[in-house]
């Protein structure tokens, strides 16, 4: 019977491709658990096969736990620490004491009991090893067989027992997949899962077009181009942008390919995609244009607070520009990650002589300056009090209407603007007062109190309503102590829905 333990040891080693550790230590735990099931108690076994000659040994044992009623209440599994020490002196809680029994015959043990251990336990090792092979592979191109397609969701084998799954929502819409196709796909995680699937892959990642460049485009592997970003809409279009880090390579004809052959693989891989290729620029103004192609860009303004652009066309290629259903700039703006704003040439114009009598209108308000003044400083890019008070007097004196008594007068006039402005601020602050709950409330200290007040935060209520985002403008604020508040400040809000839940309860029974 020895022989055959090494010999099924061997056999299922072999087969399933796991250690023979794996597999002694599910014999074993098959072996403990025909003993106690012979046994009948709720006693805990332990059983030693000896990997050489395959004899085992098996362990009736106790666990020893501090003196308590515990042990009282389990004797077949639990000892006290006073009893184990009457034969083993130096034990501590947590370990065991041992005694010998007899062993099962391993020909006897039923065989579907230790069948069940030992392919769990083989599963369990194949699933290790499958996370461990692939873990470090997270965030590249995989390639695999289609093995099934379940409700839209598709499994692919990836070889060596490796199953990935490709969610509904991450496979291009409408490509239509059979069982013996082979596809390629982005790995997006790889998941210690106990049951289920591990790996998880995407043919919509925008990733994978990457990949897929890097396999058709020589130079991209050899890092003489360099893929910028990429956009997607999945199936439809797309958009890359690329550079190139050699002087002497045109990177969109590398990638284009001769005949277009490059370009023309990745897109068939991906069912028919569209692909965009442009150069990438420095210059944020420049990428937005080279991103918003084919259109033709007429003008573009930068707002770089709002990190947006307004991107003006001619009228007859608007539809151009925006695309089907918004794509075409949508790509775009993925792919700069600006916000880009598409109008026509007169809409973009319209907008800056609004924008424009809006700013000379505010300039005549609060510098106190005629109409002549205003609109020069709003031509010269000017957009707020700040920027003439703090711009260097040599840029405004390069203004060819201003001389230095004019710019020392504006600049003037623009700092006693900012400093009115500092004191109202202070002197609405003091005004502000926070309601009792609030100054009450557990982790508010009146000095935040007071600020919040003056930001129009009075209540618990008020304080309950905003977003962690909202008090990290409170300088000295962090997101942990916000969070705190925010989550103090609702718990009313909790305690009404949990009455509200009990009455109604109450109201069913």
């Amino acid at each position: 019977m020895n022989k055959e333990i090494l010999t099924v040891v061997d056999a299922v080693s072999n087969e399933k491709g796991v250690s023979k550790e794996i597999i002694f230590e599910a014999i074993e735990a098959a072996l403990a658990s025909a003993t106690k099931k012979r046994n009948r108690g709720d006693i805990d076994v332990r059983v030693a096969i000896d990997p050489t000659t395959g004899d085992y040994e098996t362990s009736r044992r106790w666990q020893v736990v501090e003196d308590s009623e515990e042990a009282a209440q389990a004797p077949d599994r639990l000892i006290t620490l006073s009893e184990a020490r009457k034969t083993h002196p130096e034990i501590e809680p947590g370990q065991y004491v041992e005694t010998p029994m007899e062993s099962v015959d391993f020909g006897r043990i039923a065989a579907q009991t230790a069948k069940q251990v030992i392919v769990q336990k083989v599963r369990e090792a194949e699933r290790a090893q499958i996370v461990e092979a692939y873990k470090g592979r997270k965030g590249e191109m995989v390639s695999g067989v289609v093995k099934r397609v379940d409700r839209g969701n598709v499994i692919v084998d990836l070889g060596g027992n490796a199953e990935a799954l490709i969610p509904r929502d991450e496979m291009v819409p409408r490509e239509a997949v059979r069982a013996g196709d082979r596809l390629r796909a982005y790995l997006r995680d790889v998941r210690a899962e106990t049951r289920g699937p591990q790996l998880f892959l995407s043919r919509t990642a925008p990733q994978l077009l990457v990949e897929l460049f890097k396999l058709e485009v020589p130079e991209i592997s050899e890092g003489l181009i360099e893929i910028v970003a990429a956009a997607r809409d999945p199936g439809s279009r797309a958009k890359i942008a690329v550079k190139s880090n050699d002087p002497r390579i045109d990177p969109i004809g590398a990638c284009v390919g001769m005949r277009g052959s490059r370009v023309q693989a990745v897109s068939n891989e991906l069912c028919g995609e569209r692909v965009d290729i442009i150069v990438w620029d420095e210059n944020p103004a420049q990428y937005a244009i080279n991103a918003m192609a084919p259109a033709e860009v007429v003008s573009i303004m930068v707002d770089e607070d709002a990190h947006s652009m307004d991107v003006a066309v001619d009228e007859s290629h608007l539809s151009q520009a925006i695309g089907r259903g918004g794509q075409n700039v949508k790509l775009a703006s993925e792919l700069t990650g600006w916000e880009l704003n598409v109008m026509s040439e007169g809409q973009a114009e319209e907008k800056g002589e609004a924008e424009a009598q809006s700013l000379q209108k505010m300039f005549m308000e609060q510098l106190d300056v005629d109409e002549e003044v205003a609109s020069i400083l709003a031509q010269e890019g000017f957009s707020s009090v700040e920027e003439v008070a703090y711009v260097p007097a040599n840029e405004m004196l390069e203004i060819e209407e201003f001389d230095a008594d004019l710019v020392e007068e504006l600049r003037g006039r623009a700092r006693d603007v900012m400093l009115t402005r500092a004191i109202a601020s202070e002197e609405k602050l003091a005004d502000a007062k926070p309601a009792e709950d609030l100054l009450s409330m557990k982790g508010m200290d009146e000095a935040l109190a007071y600020i919040l007040a003056s930001r129009g935060v009075v209540t618990m209520e008020d304080l309950a309503e905003q977003a962690v985002d909202d008090l990290m403008e409170v300088e000295g604020m962090d997101k942990e102590r916000a969070a705190k508040l925010i989550m103090t400040a609702r718990t009313p809000w909790f305690e009404k829905a949990e009455q509200g839940q009990g009455d109604r309860r109450e109201s069913d029974a």
